[in-house]
């Protein structure tokens, strides 16, 4: 696990200026993974559904910017940053993200997945970025063109492979959280994000009338899902509605809000937010925090999703 230190905020704004030098949108995060800057809407009757409009900082991935003084600004306003996000989607290179997740809870092969995918439909991924996680998973950096938008999603494609597009963001190299360093794969570095191969593309822009999620930002450097449809789908969710209903119930004083909070936002990454918003106040309650904060912390998530492209919401 990485140390968290005074010298953490510094390194992560000097990795964001980086990063955003190369033409990605970038925005400082938590720990958690999640934005740094708290919404200048918090506790509005009725909920704002403000994306940056307002032209305060506090919304996210809609923060997400390449001018280095607006980078550092927000930085300043967020001095217990410890890492930063990159939004997908965003001109020039439209980045994709596609997470590769180690998960033995769910008994997830994701890089064997892609394999099996990359067989099956005939095409290869290039030598591109790649980004090791602290899980030991990995996100592999593609680009878009124009004319598609690829939407977030979660196990779509197959278990343990989550996608960030437009809307979502993933965690950049450099970044520190409290499980770790995310950092550059070696052989890596140098490289540019590679095109995303035309079949590839084809399974993550959804057909024309649907979003490619059942139902919609992008932490830590991060910080999106779909149930999907087919087979297995309404399973896969109420598989993973368990898991995030068990993570909020293990939560210890002083992390109860957030992860509750994080819970909420992959329910409504994955489309079966509202479905799943009772049983995850009566878990948070469960824990000792009171049912109005956790209906306040849920009503946020559902607010900070709504803006992902495809989405009901990584961050990755």
């Amino acid at each position: 696990m990485a140390t968290i230190d005074r010298q953490t905020p510094t390194l992560a704004l000097a990795h964001a200026l980086a990063t955003a030098g190369r033409g990605l949108p970038v925005f400082p995060l938590s720990a958690t993974k999640l934005p740094a800057l708290r919404s200048p809407h918090r506790g509005e009757q009725p909920p704002a559904h403000c994306r940056g409009e307002c032209g305060l900082p506090g919304h996210g991935v809609h923060d997400a910017t390449t001018d280095p003084s607006a980078v550092r600004a927000l930085f300043a306003a967020a001095p217990r940053a410890t890492g930063y996000g990159i939004a997908c989607g965003r001109a020039p290179h439209r980045l994709i993200g596609i997470d590769l997740d180690v998960d033995p809870a769910y008994g997830s092969d994701a890089a064997g997945a892609l394999r099996q995918l990359a067989l099956q439909h005939l095409f290869t991924i290039p030598p591109t970025v790649t980004v090791l996680t602290p899980s030991g998973g990995r996100h592999l950096w593609l680009t878009g063109p124009a004319d598609a938008t690829v939407p977030n999603s979660a196990g779509r494609l197959a278990p343990g492979i989550d996608i960030r597009g437009s809307g979502g963001y993933l965690v950049g190299p450099g970044s520190v959280t409290a499980h770790g360093r995310y950092r550059l794969a070696p052989g890596t570095a140098h490289l540019a994000p590679a095109p995303c191969p035309r079949a590839l593309l084809r399974l993550l822009t959804p057909p024309p009338g649907r979003t490619g999620t059942s139902s919609a930002p992008g932490r830590a450097s991060g910080p999106a899902t779909g149930t999907g449809s087919g087979p297995g789908a309404p399973a896969t969710a109420a598989r993973r509605g368990e898991g995030l209903v068990q993570f909020v119930l293990a939560a210890h004083e002083g992390q109860r809000n957030t992860r509750l909070f994080w819970a909420a936002c992959r329910a409504y990454e994955h489309g079966f937010g509202d479905a799943l918003a009772d049983a995850l106040t009566a878990a948070a309650v469960r824990t000792g925090l009171p049912e109005h904060e956790a209906r306040a912390a849920i009503a946020s998530a559902a607010r900070l999703t709504s803006g992902r492209g495809g989405e009901a919401d990584g961050a990755a």
